[in-house]
This record gives C-alpha cells, structure tokens and sequence, in this order.
C-alpha cells in the first residue's frame, strides 16, 4: 500500500488507505505516543464491511511535515481537530466517520463539536474529550497526577531534553503504564517509535501539553475556535464512547460525560488499557460500524 500525501493550509499530510474509494469514509486519528499502526487490526474489519479507511500521521509525527517553517508548531486541540477537517476539504470528502483515541479522540471530540456537519458519526475514547482549559489551571488527585508525570515533565526545558535524547524510553515506560495487560509486540514498537523521528515532534508535544496547561499561548489564528470550545459545546452527532477499565489515565470511565452528549449515543466498556483499538480491535471496529449504521436511521 503506497503512502499518500494531501495538502492543507498547513501541512502536508501522510496518510494511508484502505478499502475502496467509493466506499463509506472513516479518519482513524491516533494520539501521543502512538501512530496509525495502533490501527492495523481495525483496518481489515472496516474494509470487510466497505469502508474506506483513511489514517493520517498527526502534524508532527512520521511523514506529517508543516509547509512553512514559519509555521507556529502548536499541538493545541483546535489544530488537531482543524487537520481532520481540513484532510477532508482536500480529499473532497463531505462527510465521516471520525475515530480516535488520546490525541485522536481529542481532535475528533473536538471537530464534532465545532464541525457537526461534516461528521456522520463518532467514536472516542474516552468520552467527552475536549479539554476544559480553565479546569486543567487547577489540580487532580493526587493518584491521578503521579500518573501524569510525563506532563509535568514536559512543562519545562527539562522535559524537552528528556524527549530528544530519551523518547524511545519514554514512550515505552508510557505503553507499559497505561496498558497493563497489553503484550505488545517489539516489532509494533520499533515500527510507531519511527514516527517520533519526525523533525516536528518534540515542539508539537511540547506545545500540546504546555498549551493544555495554560502555560504557553496557542496560535492566535485558532483563539476563537479554542474560545468557543470553552464554552463546553454539546456533541449532536452520533456517538459511542469507549472506555478501558485498566486505563490509570482514566479513573473511574466516562459514564458521567453522557450530557455532552445530545444525540444518539451510547457508551461502551472494555477491560483494557489506554490503547484501545491495538488492545480491542473488534470492539472498535465494531463501535465504527455502529455509528455508521446510526447516521442512515
């Protein structure tokens, strides 16, 4: 399967795909750190139900590359979620399934809302995941903090320090904490952690997380869609939200996101970890064919 390449405002972006091109389409957006290859177990059964499956590489990842260097390399959620749409506007696609998971989630929570017309259905793990920047300025639990000690660490020159020289170890410390139970395999590993090698990738999640934090400013060209997310947009489109029982990033799921939720939508519960679609391929794809299935009733 030959890389493809379409160009935005921004960026050119890499992607892959599969099924036919009349087929029903889907974005799988993959997060930090992770790339499309999370998918590979998915693909195949969206393909065998006629969809056309298209997987991006997230700016900053892998082929990704930003068109100017003059470019400010933002990770804020208003870009990731503005890169799905505009993928579409250069495809030419009016309208599809959106999927993903961490970062993925994010930016298809997050184009869902902004973007309701553009999106026949979606699935997110883990649920309403469109960051509350003014909540975030404020701290957790302190069980949940220790678990997000990676982005403590990234707030400083430190934590860049850390993902150029030690990004592989890191990345892999983050796979085993957040996926317990999931016996990934050392050539799936070698093949995501390829990605990273992106020249972008330090300065996208660095902003990603410093942004989330409320410690640096995101790209004044996206302030009024970040403004409009604060206002806690509803999700009209429809949904199924996943949840991963042995996820430490996710204590206790998402059932209480349900009132963001105002059209069809239905949660659903897996035991795993962060890494859902590699860990439950056929509750993901199954979770796709659902929300396909809703948008023609």
């Amino acid at each position: 399967m030959a890389l493809k390449k379409a160009t935005t405002p921004v960026l050119e972006i890499a992607y892959y795909e599969h099924g036919p091109a009349t087929g029903w389409p889907v974005i799988l957006a993959h997060g930090f750190p992770y790339d499309i290859h999370l998918y590979d177990d998915v693909v195949p059964l969206l393909v065998a139900q006629g969809a056309r499956v298209i997987l991006p590489y997230v700016r900053g990842y892998g082929p990704t590359r930003f068109l100017s260097p003059s470019t400010m390399r933002t990770g804020q959620q208003a870009a990731l979620a503005s890169d799905l749409i505009d993928l579409m506007n250069a495809l030419n696609i009016e309208k599809a399934v959106l999927a993903g998971f961490d970062w993925g989630g994010l930016a298809s929570c997050v184009a869902s809302a902004l973007w309701p017309e553009r999106v026949a259905g979606l699935v997110s793990y883990a649920g309403y995941d469109v960051v509350d920047r003014a909540r975030q300025r404020l701290s957790f639990a302190p069980s949940l903090e220790c678990v997000m000690w990676y982005q403590h660490l990234f707030q400083g020159e430190r934590g860049r320090d850390a993902l150029v020289r030690n990004r592989r170890e890191i990345c892999r410390i983050l796979w085993q904490q957040w996926s317990p139970t999931w016996a990934f395999s050392e050539s799936l590993f070698d093949e995501v952690v390829k990605s990273f090698d992106n020249p972008d990738f330090v300065d996208v999640v660095l902003h990603c997380y410093r942004h989330v934090f409320g410690n640096v400013e995101g790209d004044p060209a996206l302030e009024p869609l970040e403004e409009r997310l604060a206002q806690n947009l509803k999700i009209t489109v429809p949904t199924v939200t996943l949840d991963g029982t042995l996820d430490p990033l996710k204590p206790g799921g998402s059932a209480s996101h349900a009132e963001m939720f105002t059209g069809r939508h239905e949660l659903r519960v897996e035991n795993v970890g962060h890494a859902f679609p590699a860990e439950a391929p056929a509750a993901f794809a199954d979770a796709v064919l659902t929300v396909h299935h809703w948008s023609f009733e």
